[in-house]
């Protein structure tokens, strides 16, 4: 039974993602339906959180719009709506899940960048 899931899900996985976790910014590319138009919007933030595996892998984006408020928005990885995802800088991080960025505003929810070796 798990052989058939895994051929039916196989083709739809998408080819070609970066490699990207928890910590890290990214710019995340969306494809838009508004009426008969169709437009390409940009959702750039931390990632939070990336969970699952295979078909059903999904991860969280936090950023802070107008005004200071935080919004999170949770993108399924291998969704056709998303066009492209750019790792726009690498965090240090020592979690898998960063919920603590919720409680915290300005400079102390900076995250620091990973050293380049």
């Amino acid at each position: 039974m798990a052989n058939l899931i895994e051929t039916v899900t196989t083709p739809q996985l998408k080819a070609g993602l970066p490699d990207f976790g928890p910590g890290d910014t990214v710019r995340v590319s969306l494809k838009v339906v508004e009426g008969n138009r169709e437009r390409t919007q940009v959702f750039e933030g931390v990632v939070m959180r990336a969970r699952g595996g295979g078909i059903d892998a999904n991860f969280t984006v936090r950023r802070v719009a107008s005004h200071g408020v935080g919004v999170e928005r949770t993108f399924p990885l291998h969704s056709p709506r998303v066009e492209k995802i750019d790792v726009v800088r690498r965090g240090k991080v020592r979690r898998a899940q960063l919920y603590y960025l919720r409680g915290l505003t300005g400079k102390a929810a900076r995250i620091k960048e990973k050293g380049r070796r």
